[in-house]
Order: C-alpha cells, then structure tokens, then sequence
C-alpha cells in the first residue's frame, strides 16, 4: 500500500501540473495528453516485464493518479455534442495506440 500511495501522490501532481499548463477553454489538451501519456507509459511498463514492486508504484500508483477517467467524463460533459464525441474518440482512439506503441 505505500508503494501505491506513494506513486499516487507524485501521479496526482503530475497530472494537476500537466493539465493547468496545456488544458485552455477550448479544448482540453492537456487532460488528453495526461490521458494518452499514461496510456503509453502503462504499455511502457507492462511491456518491460516490470516486476510487482515497479507495477504497484508506477502503474497502481503514479498511473492510476495521473491518467484520470472523472476528469475525462466531467469535460466531454461540458461541451458540445460534436466537440465532446471528437475528445472521446481522441482519447480513446489515441489512447489505446499509446499502450499498444508502449507494449
């Protein structure tokens, strides 16, 4: 459990700090990036053959806290139908060729 609270504490800023930077009234790149990074990263992870301790703190942990489905939801919510469909399909679409680049 310290490995994941841990983790989770560093993911957590890291995802404030990215999304303040690149999120704009627009379009919310930066929660997209914080998304489809994580995504990569995780591919990342799984891929090495990281062992239990590495998974636990960076993909439990920092992952779990950095990437952010709420988030995600609560924008594409704000938005417009066609806006929203197009951030849903991005992240998704995006996303999965991250892990799939990672792994």
């Amino acid at each position: 459990m310290i490995l994941v609270a841990i983790g989770g504490f560093f993911g957590a800023i890291a995802r404030f700090w990215l999304s303040s930077q690149f999120n704009s009234t627009a379009f919310p790149f930066g929660t997209l990036g914080v998304n489809v990074l994580g995504a990569f990263l995780l591919g990342l992870l799984i891929g090495s053959g990281a062992g239990e301790s590495a998974r636990l703190l960076f993909g439990t942990g920092f992952l779990g806290a950095f990437t952010t489905f709420s988030t995600w939801l609560f924008e594409a919510e704000q938005m417009k139908m066609k806006k929203a469909f197009l951030y849903i399909f991005l992240t998704c679409a995006v996303g999965f060729f991250g892990a799939w680049l990672g792994l």
